[in-house]
């Protein structure tokens, strides 16, 4: 998904609602995550300043798809709380929860 206005919107919504605070786009940085020489994530992060959130400032967004047949939109919001400290320690961050989520079931 190309960094669309409408596309930042969409994430800037689900950024509210998964943290409860308002979210007030920032940038959009690239992102290229490799894992012993093989891409492990590609894509681009939508930043977000955060307001009303009790321990962040920041949050690091961005969407795919998911479901049966890639039929739904998946969201997924890092708040900036260590370590987290940017758009690729955010990523990294996502995917170790997934791993860890995809293990558990």
């Amino acid at each position: 998904m190309a960094s669309n206005p409408e596309y930042i919107e969409h994430v800037r919504k689900a950024v509210e609602h998964l943290h409860g605070c308002k979210a007030a786009y920032s940038r959009t940085e690239p992102v290229h995550e490799t894992f012993r020489g093989q891409t492990v994530w590609q894509g681009e992060v939508e930043v977000f300043d955060l307001t009303g959130h009790p321990k962040a400032e920041r949050a690091y967004a961005w969407a795919h798809k998911d479901g049966p047949a890639d039929s739904q939109d998946r969201f997924v919001a890092v708040l900036e709380i260590p370590p987290v400290e940017s758009a690729v320690t955010a990523v990294r961050a996502a995917i170790v929860a997934e791993t860890r989520r995809t293990k558990a079931n």
